[in-house]
């Protein structure tokens, strides 16, 4: 197993040192680990723990990430660790995040060779768990594939819960981003994630523009499901870029959270009050609800989705019909 000198700390008093990767900024202890469990102390020295540890791997449909409007109809090899920075109380992947689980090292070279062996890859996608705490091998994996093959699409599915400066320094080896957005109240974020608000706001802020970003929120039964809510959360998407795809995903009881699961008839009507602000909006989790995207100006069907499948109905990014600019990287 590779040992990996940490980015982004510095050293205090006593053997600790501080951690500067993520808002938090735990402070840790010689021989403990921060609150991610992906980073620590080594006789006074972070180390990225989790460094090329693999928990889980599968070549996915793009649309699963979901990103609906960068490569529709790819697939994408996909993998993660396990760890997170937040404590989602309801959270739908726990078993990675909040659990420690087996793994195989996987060195940024393998992991390149391996996104070039699998047919029909587009490249390779960091998710499953919160992939920015296993900060040092994408920064590591994404410099070498790019160096080697441009071409090669890198995707993260964030938590976006990040400091400024190592977003910075990563996103010019990013192709794209699927974002959570978990509400819209910080009181909601510190209860139910262990976490605040504003950070992910600043990283929606600084990745949109500079690479493909879509924006999913999982729509919580009594908690951030009021239309006024939501539209807060398309308002500020909107003053940012109005072609930001949303993705309004239903919540089930998992992990800590077990009140009952969001009504359909609520994600429909809160698509709406969300479209008030954006023409793209999305429902996950909802079967038999039209997934389909379609030109804001004509309303000609441009991509037809199925369940994680899509049939993209124009060969450039624009209306075949009224030739509109449409916000799709194809």
């Amino acid at each position: 197993m590779m040992r990996r000198r940490a980015l982004y700390w510095e050293a205090r008093e006593e053997g600790k040192v501080r951690c500067r990767l993520c808002p938090h900024n735990c402070l840790i202890a010689p021989g403990k680990k921060g609150l991610c469990g992906a980073r620590e102390n080594e006789d006074g020295e972070l180390v990225a723990s989790s460094y090329g540890r693999v928990a889980s791997i599968a070549l996915d449909p793009i649309e699963k990430k979901p990103l609906y409007h960068f490569r529709p109809g790819t697939a994408i090899l996909s993998i993660g660790t396990s760890g997170c920075n937040m404590r989602c109380l309801f959270c739908q992947n726990y078993g990675l995040s909040q659990k420690r689980v087996p793994a195989e090292y996987l060195s940024p070279e393998k992991l390149f060779e391996l996104i070039q062996n699998v047919d029909d890859n587009i490249g390779i996608a960091f998710t499953y768990n919160e992939p920015l705490i296993w900060y040092e091998y994408i920064y590591d994996a994404a410099r070498l594939i790019k160096e080697k093959d441009a071409s090669q699409v890198i995707a993260l599915i964030s938590n976006g819960y990040i400091s400024p400066e190592p977003l910075e320094e990563l996103l010019p080896y990013i192709d794209a981003m699927n974002i959570d957005l978990k509400a819209f109240k910080d009181e909601t974020y510190r209860r139910l994630c262990g976490a605040s608000l504003e950070p992910v706001l600043e990283t929606i802020r600084r990745a949109a523009g500079r690479i493909h970003v879509e924006v999913t929120t999982l729509v919580i039964t009594d908690e951030n499901d009021s239309p006024a809510e939501i539209g807060a959360i398309a308002s500020f998407l909107a003053s940012i870029d109005k072609n930001i795809p949303l993705h309004l995903s239903r919540y089930f009881p998992a992990y800590k959270l077990t009140r009952p699961a969001t009504s359909a008839q609520t994600l429909v009507s809160l698509r709406d009050e969300a479209r008030r602000y954006l023409p793209y909006v999305y429902l996950g989790n909802v079967p038999g609800v039209d997934q389909s995207t379609y030109c804001p100006e004509c309303g000609r069907k441009v991509i037809e989705r199925g369940y994680y499948r899509a049939r993209v109905l124009t060969g450039k990014p624009e209306c075949p019909v009224c030739a509109a600019p449409l916000p799709l990287v194809l």
